[in-house]
């Protein structure tokens, strides 16, 4: 029977990025479920870079990963990880107040930005309707992420310091043995692990269950993206990303067409996710109302899921009461803005160190992310015996 030091539960930017981290001190094994990687939420992503995107704690883990994709390691992607878009948060006239909360949030995070009128607004993006916007606040950093290229450049990576990968293998027991786990897979093979890494995305409270560890109430919801062709004769691609201030829309070029999303947030339990019908109706009708955006065909519709926390802040720690169980989940909508820098402070974190002192010193604490949050307020021993009570 093999062992492995790290036993990572999914190979999607959480799982694969954790590998990345974790292969240059131990042997790690990274558990698959699907025929192929990525194949939910991280392949359906629309990977946009935006530092005010997410609560506190997510912005300051964007905001600490710009470096790592302005220069990845050496041999990490062939081409520049970000692709410079901006992005226009747009609000009509009942809205100002929230555009005023949002440009005071962003004012926080030190990132850059300016409020503009409509009038520059609509220059920027003609099609945008006048009662459509009224004030917007425009981000010049915001940038479209290479999915591909960040999944494909951690997997390659982790590949190269020793990780191994297997497809097809769901996690299907887990027994508690003297060395740690005992993990039972797909296809009947059976290995072994001093520490299971969670990292299963919507099925994550799932794997948790397996290894008696209690549910964290992760929520995966649905999100829709469509994909049209612009208008005739209108040349799209230095448009910004458009995102409504109330997250009701927004859509963005996209290979010399169109994604749009009506930025939905369905419950549903872990599956293969689709969009539905009145999804799709939604966002038409959601853009259309923002935007003279003639939708004669929808080439493409599809779903993902996001998972939440229930403080829709990321869960990355030890279980407070089942030793060796790390989870490493909930991360949203934010998975890849905030993979870089979520993996080196979660992979401090599975190893038993304290946070790294360069995201320490952007006021990242690991109290803030740990799944003892949820406990009356308590931080366990095991968190405090690994330095998670920070």
């Amino acid at each position: 029977m093999t062992a492995y030091d790290y036993l990572i539960c999914g190979s999607g930017i959480a799982g694969a990025s954790m590998a990345y981290e974790l292969a240059p001190h131990g042997r790690v094994l990274v558990a698959e479920q699907e025929e192929r990687h990525a194949y939910h939420t991280t392949g359906r992503s629309a990977a946009m870079y935006i530092e005010s995107y997410g609560n506190a704690s997510v912005r300051m883990l964007t905001a600490a990963s710009r470096a790592f994709f302005d220069s990845p390691v050496e041999g990490f992607a062939d081409y520049p990880l970000l692709s410079p878009r901006g992005c226009l948060n747009i609000a009509n006239e009942g809205q100002l107040a929230a555009l005023d909360a949002l440009a005071e949030e962003i004012g926080a995070t030190r990132a850059e930005f300016r409020e503009i009128g409509g009038d520059e607004a609509r220059t920027m993006v003609p099609v945008l309707r006048q009662e459509a916007v009224a004030r917007a606040v425009f981000e010049p950093n915001a940038c479209d992420i290479d999915a591909n290229g960040l999944h494909a450049g951690f997997l390659r990576m982790a590949r190269a310091r020793g990780a191994e990968f297997r497809l097809n293998a769901r996690v299907e027991r887990i027994d508690r043995v003297a060395s740690g786990w005992r993990v039972g897979l797909a296809g009947g093979d059976t290995v072994e692990a001093r520490i299971i890494v969670n990292a299963a995305g919507a099925w994550c409270d799932r794997v948790a269950a397996l290894a008696g560890a209690a549910p964290l109430g992760l929520a995966p919801k649905r999100r829709t993206a469509i994909l049209i062709d612009p208008p005739t004769d209108v040349l799209i691609a230095g448009w910004p990303t458009v995102i409504d201030v109330n997250e009701q829309f927004y859509f963005k070029p996209e290979a010399g067409r169109l994604l749009a999303s009506p930025a939905d947030e369905t419950p549903s339990e872990p599956v293969d996710a689709a969009p539905e019908e009145f999804d799709v109706a939604l966002c038409v009708d959601r853009i259309q109302t923002a935007a003279y955006l003639p939708v004669r065909r929808v080439v493409r519709a599809w779903a993902g899921l996001r998972t939440f926390a229930p403080d829709r802040t990321p869960v990355f720690g030890y279980d407070p009461t089942v030793p060796g169980f790390f989870w490493f989940g909930g991360q949203g909508g934010y998975g890849m803005q905030t993979a870089p820098a979520a993996a080196r402070m979660g992979g401090a974190l599975a190893r038993g160190l304290g946070v790294p002192a360069d995201l320490a010193d952007r006021g990242l604490k690991a109290k803030a992310f740990s799944p003892a949050r949820f406990e009356a307020g308590a931080v366990s021993p095991t968190a405090t015996r690994l330095g998670l009570a920070q």
